[in-house]
């Protein structure tokens, strides 16, 4: 099984003035502690949100021109057990190239693989045609060699 696994980071900034500012820093700097190793990294802001009244936040917080911004971390996991397992992986892929960096599993979802599919078509393909034949018990017998 396959999962897509998204991580979020609390990465800090230092010396930035605006919210803007500080999360473009963030998505830098964070691509750079990836790359090249794990360029299949999706990196993407965080959202943010009000605990109390539910409205909505800028990805960075800033105080003193120090920022902690919210980044979103995506990838997918293959030819895991479960999704526990997937998170696992992903929390330790990421976080051994962010040290220092919070992260915190917000989602796991399972990925259906192509070659999957592929051979889910062909079985139901299979059983439709080994249906018609069953249907059809009227074949003569010098011709069963033939259908098999």
């Amino acid at each position: 099984m396959n999962c897509r696994v998204v991580v979020e980071a609390a990465v800090p900034v230092y010396d930035v003035e605006t919210p803007d500012e500080a999360v473009r820093i963030a998505i830098s700097k964070t691509g750079e502690l990836l790359n090249p190793d794990l360029n299949y990294v999706e990196i993407n802001m965080g959202e943010r949100s009000c605990p109390h009244c539910g409205e909505e936040l800028e990805p960075a917080f800033i105080a003193a021109d120090e920022s902690l911004v919210a980044l979103e971390l995506e990838m997918t996991v293959f030819n895991v057990e479960r999704e526990e397992h997937a998170s696992r992986i992903a929390r330790k892929e990421i976080g051994q190239r962010l040290e220092n960096i919070p992260l915190t599993v917000l989602e796991v979802e399972v990925v259906e693989d192509e070659e999957e599919a592929d051979d889910t078509e062909d079985i139901e393909v299979e059983s439709e045609s080994t249906r018609d034949r069953d249907e059809d018990d009227e074949v003569l017998p010098e011709f069963e060699d033939l259908i098999e």
